[in-house]
């Protein structure tokens, strides 16, 4: 056996930034072309070798890339909250960091509601695919549970500072304007005023701020 020197460097993993572009590419075909075929079709009838085929890959390709089916959704839903697929997180985001920045309740909530009208306009058609793919398939489920989760966060992050501003009305708790917040995130809200009523997404931000700062927002506000 070759004399081993415990004291010699690792081994350097290659990186090439060609490969990675092209990787980061690939995955984005991929997950663009699973979004398509999910809002076209649904997601139970949507296969990995219709994704593979509109991608223009290899089925192989499409599971390397980005995952399975579910993945794949997810990855589709993450990308439309962020609205792209930077790994910068949403509480690292400008719209957020605005928010965390603004000292008075009212054009804290204004800013709010923009943010969220904002994001629903690229989450709603998605999330209508995952909330119907949750009555069947229990990652799906998981999936929906695991978003509906994340929404408290950001809601209770909101409410939070609401509070730290001394903004909320007597009577409403930190709680409660984190539960009705995460309640109007919800795409959905959006989807039926938006797509089924006719609403502008000005109209659905204005309404928003100004429902939200009445229930939630001290008068002076």
């Amino acid at each position: 056996m070759p004399d081993q020197n415990p004291a010699s460097p690792p081994a350097r993993r290659y990186v090439s930034p060609v490969r990675d572009d092209q990787a980061r590419r690939t995955r984005r075909a991929v997950v663009t072309a699973a979004r398509e075929l999910f809002l076209a079709q649904g997601y139970a009838a949507t296969t990995i070798d219709a994704i593979a085929e509109a991608a223009q890959v290899s089925r192989r390709t499409v599971f390397n890339a980005a995952g399975n089916k579910v993945t794949l959704l997810k990855l589709a839903l993450d990308w439309a909250i962020a609205g792209d697929d930077e790994p910068v997180a949403l509480a690292d985001r400008p719209a957020v960091r605005a928010i965390q920045a603004e000292h008075d309740p009212r054009r804290a909530m204004d800013r709010f509601a923009e943010m969220i009208v904002e994001i629903a306009g690229r989450v709603a058609p998605i999330s209508e695919v995952l909330y119907a793919a949750a009555d069947s398939d229990p990652e799906a489920a998981l999936m929906l549970a695991e978003s509906a989760e994340g929404r408290m966060q950001g809601a209770a992050a909101f409410a939070r500072h609401l509070a730290g501003l001394d903004g909320l009305a007597a009577g409403v708790t930190e709680e409660q304007a984190a539960d009705l917040c995460w309640a109007l995130m919800d795409g959905h809200v959006y989807h039926l005023l938006v797509a089924q009523r006719g609403w502008t997404p000005d109209a659905v931000a204005r309404w928003l701020a100004d429902s939200l700062a009445a229930t939630l927002l001290k008068p002076a506000h």
